[in-house]
């Protein structure tokens, strides 16, 4: 079990206001559910294919990443974080979920 204190995490305006401000916004669930939904901008890096993409995250940008609701991402920032030594990544907690409500939430 990862330990949550070493996990970046900021919330859904927290993420908005990183991305408004130039961060990478990766979503690391799989193509079936990217072709359901997704975040505008945002760019699909499944975490079944974390290997093949990890060593070309950028390091000197902010990258929040997200999921359905937050799990995935948080083991893949911890990753980051515990086995890369990255500072620069952040998990989006309730993930879709969340931004999607949020979104709703100031449409209304």
């Amino acid at each position: 079990m990862q330990d949550a204190q070493l996990i970046p995490t900021v919330n859904v305006e927290e993420a908005e206001f990183m991305v408004s401000n130039g961060a990478l916004l990766v979503d690391v669930r799989e193509q079936d559910e990217w072709d359901e939904e997704r975040i505008a901008n945002a760019k699909l890096m499944p975490l079944s294919d974390i290997n093949t993409w990890y060593s070309n995250l950028p390091t000197h940008q902010n990258i929040v990443f997200y999921c359905h609701s937050g799990n995935r991402s948080g083991q893949v920032v911890a990753a980051l974080v515990q086995q890369v030594g990255m500072t620069n990544v952040h998990n989006m907690a309730g993930g879709i979920t969340a931004w999607t409500h949020s979104q709703r939430l100031t449409e209304t």
